[in-house]
């Protein structure tokens, strides 16, 4: 074939997979911020429902304290970039069926039960309603898993700790040793990673610093779970760590994704949902 000709069509394969990728990204409502485009694949029909969706969980606040989004906004950080490219690298790294798309939930909404994955981000200043508390535990109690990510410090914890008490008042926490199969299911992890938002994290390199807030009980991270009466986790508390700015950011500087999206965010993240779905 003509070399120009051979170079036409190339453009116009070009042109065709960036006017795709454009209309993808529309229909997707990807954060225009980052400029980027998010990642798809098609889903057979016949399986549409057989496949794993990341399931964020939409929350109220009390309002007692806090900084950046405002209280009602709060369980939306990261998203959508976040839920779609950690469920693009679990398509992509396993061989579970993933949605492409990730879909927003309250406790309330009657699909709950359809999901047996959910994820709340920011919980330090998280409010269940009296409605929601009993709904959950069932929920947990049924055989769903609850992934919480991105609290910080003392404070955080107590008042995410009393809320918890609300659905098991019966149950406490317990700290995960490293030997528990959620850190080594899929990647063989030889320590508990602590991930810094991405500004902290592009720091790294010359402070050594991985953790992302100064405040009382901010530095150790832990990542602790309560159980079901087989021993089964029904809730995972990834504290002092950002697994989701892990995945949302991947993409905006070559240092943090080596050192903390593709070595920590993912395979903990991954190594936790293959754990909920096969426990």
């Amino acid at each position: 074939m003509n070399p120009l000709r051979w170079l036409a069509v190339l453009l116009f394969a070009v042109v065709l997979a960036f006017g795709v990728a454009l209309a993808q990204r529309s229909a997707r409502e990807i954060d225009e911020r980052l400029g980027g485009f998010a990642p798809t694949w098609k889903v057979e029909p016949p399986f549409k429902k057989d496949v794993f969706t990341f399931v964020r969980i939409k929350y109220s606040v009390d309002g007692k304290y806090g900084y950046g989004k405002e209280p009602e906004e709060r369980w939306s950080i990261d998203t959508p970039d976040s839920d779609l490219n950690f469920s693009f690298r679990l398509q992509q790294v396993t061989s579970l069926k993933v949605n492409p798309d990730g879909k927003v939930l309250e406790i309330t909404d009657k699909e709950l039960f359809d999901y047996p994955f959910i994820y709340i981000v920011e919980p330090g200043r998280l409010t269940f309603t009296d409605k929601e508390v009993p709904i959950l535990r069932r929920y947990l109690l049924n055989g769903g898993f609850l992934m919480c990510d991105d609290f910080w410090g003392d404070r955080d914890w107590e008042n995410f700790s009393e809320e918890l008490k609300r659905v098991f008042p019966d149950r406490e926490a317990i700290e995960l040793p490293m030997d528990h199969p959620i850190f080594h299911c899929v990647f063989d992890l030889k320590e508990k990673p602590q991930v810094p938002g991405a500004p902290h994290g592009i720091r790294h390199e010359i402070t050594g610093i991985t953790y992302e807030r100064h405040g009382p009980g901010s530095e150790q991270v832990h990542y602790r779970a309560i159980l079901d009466d087989k021993g089964r986790i029904m809730v995972m508390l990834c504290h002092n760590t950002d697994l989701g700015d892990g995945w949302e950011r991947e993409g905006e500087n070559e240092y943090y994704f080596r050192e903390f999206s593709e070595k920590k965010a993912y395979p903990l993240g991954i190594n936790i949902v293959v754990y909920a779905m096969t426990h």
